[in-house]
């Protein structure tokens, strides 16, 4: 058994939980410049220009076209994509970007079911008792994490704001669902070039109704550096890595490892933010940092042919 893709996944997403420790700090920061519509839309469409030349010299190789059926499939995750990008930042109202990046885990039961419902492939790994374990010990580690919170300097977390956060979470479970097919077909660069252009150009008239377009200008040139720089890592670098993960090992295993990415979140958020810490709070995230490593211990088995690697 060739085990090359599945240490390739492996390190993909290792790389990838590293860097999604760091999008609700940035997100946060600039919700003091930019409003959720106009942040999402500028960050995504600096993600699909840094991606473009590399998607272009993809496209002209050898493998999958850019036909219609292609095209259909790459919307599709596109529009919940929009959703989340829109209530995941306006949940950093409400919320600090450490719990929010705890809060946002809730995604891995909701994932799990729907790679259930989707991907008889995957159903073999959600069957596994040390995939169920690993989820409930991560959730209920999550679920603790946000309940010993001592405060945040945003006040209570109102129930609107739990909603949004748990629409933020439930839009990216489907979104990393539906990511599944086009990654496979097209490959990771060719894929998330065409959904990020997709949501781009959703995002351009929710901004225009509901945001400000011009917010570049009027704020300094390093807010629009932080906002550059936090799309290029977090969105095209980040993106393109997890899409080799899903192909790899699977939507299912790829979200429950996603687990691991609040524990960067809240120490850097404690030491950016001065979000407080509790020690309730370091137990549960012990209890989640061991749910995560349980779900490791489940071996993805070999998936079919991928379009192309990266």
């Amino acid at each position: 058994m060739n085990r090359a893709p599945e240490k390739k996944g492996y390190a993909a997403l290792l790389v990838t939980v590293f860097i999604w420790s760091t999008p609700s700090l940035f997100q946060f920061y600039l919700n003091r410049y930019y409003d959720p519509f106009a942040q999402n839309f500028y960050r995504y469409s600096v993600a699909s220009l840094a991606i473009l030349p590399l998607v272009i010299v993809r496209f002209r190789r050898r493998g999958p076209r850019l036909d219609r059926s292609a095209l259909g499939i790459c919307f599709l995750p596109a529009l919940p994509n929009v959703v989340h990008q829109v209530t995941q930042v306006a949940s950093l109202y409400y919320m600090g970007p450490g719990v929010y990046a705890v809060f946002i885990r809730s995604s891995v039961i909701i994932t799990a079911l729907l790679a259930l419902l989707f991907f008889p492939e995957e159903r073999w790994i959600v069957r596994q008792w040390q995939f169920q374990g690993g989820t409930f010990l991560g959730l209920l580690g999550a679920v603790g994490v946000f309940w010993f919170q001592p405060g945040w300097k945003a006040g209570p977390v109102s129930l609107g704001g739990l909603a949004i956060a748990f629409t933020a979470s439930l839009f990216w479970a489907l979104y990393g669902v539906l990511a599944k097919k086009p990654a496979a077909r097209l490959g990771s660069v060719r894929s998330f070039g065409v959904i990020s252009f997709f949501t781009s150009l959703m995002l351009f008239p929710l901004t225009w109704l509901f945001g400000n377009l011009g917010r570049p200008l009027e704020v300094g040139a390093q807010v629009n550096w932080i906002l550059i720089g936090s799309a290029v890592l977090c969105i095209t670098f980040a993106h393109v890595l997890y899409y080799v993960a899903i192909r790899e090992i699977g939507v299912a295993l790829s979200q429950t490892l996603q687990l691991l990415s609040p524990l960067g979140a809240l120490g850097l958020s404690a030491w950016i933010f001065h979000e407080r810490f509790t020690i309730a709070q370091a137990w549960c995230a012990a209890i989640l940092l061991f749910g995560a490593f349980l779900a490791t211990r489940v071996k993805p088995q070999v998936v079919g042919a991928t379009a192309e690697n990266i």
